[in-house]
């Protein structure tokens, strides 16, 4: 807001020149010629002035009731502008799916928010397809996860690894395949459960979209919910599969993970971040690629990727 209007303000609603340049840190003779240039361009008098202190004339009441509009509506207009620079150069929108989420971008999330209050904060957890889907569709800047190796020719995805994550077998507290070393085999005879199987319109995301199918057939229970797979997995005999970096997560929500025999082929996958190569040079995504590097490397989360 103008100058002259903050100091006319300031003057009607404490009622003295004196302690409105108090207020204003203004000595009262600056103060004064101020707020007679100003009547002098608006050509009338906006105060009664008397040993008393001030009052608002008919010119200053309307002049007061509209300055105090413009007061906040200029206030809104800064604290609008504010909120959108923050948003183009400090809010992120990342994807990930529930392991990653607990290890690493938790934390992450709340110090950024902390450091940026202002700044929005979009999460999108799910499985890796459809969060490559909003990557392509740009409703996220990056994502982490498994590295997804049957994408179709012509999509152009930056991958950086961070290292491997192996398959783990869960179940709850006296399941029979608990106490001796089980081969895989003898698990599978159980049901088994998996969070975030494929939907099927994002199989047209991959060359070979029929080896997605094994994410969803062959399961007792699928669901976009870890949550739900966690409450089936402990009614029941059910198996669940999930990585083994939530070895200690999933003990804290009372299930135990099955021994499996020496040798046994466990799935491995690549986990890393994706990212639009065209994104990948921007600060923001440089910083938080940076804090998610450093966070994993920290923690120890996934065994050295070599290649």
């Amino acid at each position: 807001m103008d100058r002259a209007l903050e100091q006319f303000v300031a003057v009607a609603e404490a009622g003295s020149l004196m302690a409105a340049a108090e207020k204003l840190r203004l000595s009262q003779p600056a103060l004064s010629y101020n707020l007679k240039r100003l009547e002098q361009s608006l050509g009338v008098e906006l105060f009664h002035r008397s040993s008393r202190g001030v009052q608002l004339t008919n010119y200053g009441e309307t002049l007061y009731n509209s300055a105090v509009v413009i007061g906040r509506l200029h206030s809104n207009a800064l604290m609008t502008i504010a909120r959108q620079k923050a948003e183009l150069e400090e809010g992120i929108s990342i994807g990930t799916g529930y392991s990653t989420w607990i290890l690493i971008l938790r934390d992450y999330v709340i110090e950024h928010f902390k450091a940026h209050p202002n700044a929005p904060i979009n999460l999108s957890i799910g499985n890796m397809m459809r969060c490559m889907d909003q990557l392509l569709a740009g409703d996220i800047s990056l994502f982490i996860g498994h590295r997804i190796d049957q994408l179709k020719e012509g999509i152009a995805v930056d991958f950086i690894p961070i290292g491997y994550a192996t398959d783990g077998y869960f179940v709850r507290r006296g399941h029979p395949l608990l106490g001796t070393a089980r081969g895989l085999d003898e698990v599978r005879t159980y049901p088994t459960t998996m969070a975030y199987p494929v939907d099927a319109s994002q199989k047209r995301l991959v060359s070979a979209g029929e080896l997605y199918d094994a994410n969803r057939l062959g399961h007792a229970f699928t669901s976009n919910s870890l949550e739900a797979c966690l409450e089936f997995v402990h009614a029941t005999d059910a198996v669940l599969i999930h990585s083994t970096v939530l070895a200690g997560y999933f003990a804290e929500q009372g299930l135990e993970q099955i021994e499996i025999r020496v040798g046994e082929d466990t799935k491995k996958a690549v986990m890393g971040i994706h990212v639009l190569p065209e994104r990948r040079a921007h600060p923001k995504v440089q910083a938080c690629i940076r804090a998610i590097l450093e966070r994993a490397e920290r923690l120890k989360l996934f065994p050295l990727y070599d290649g």
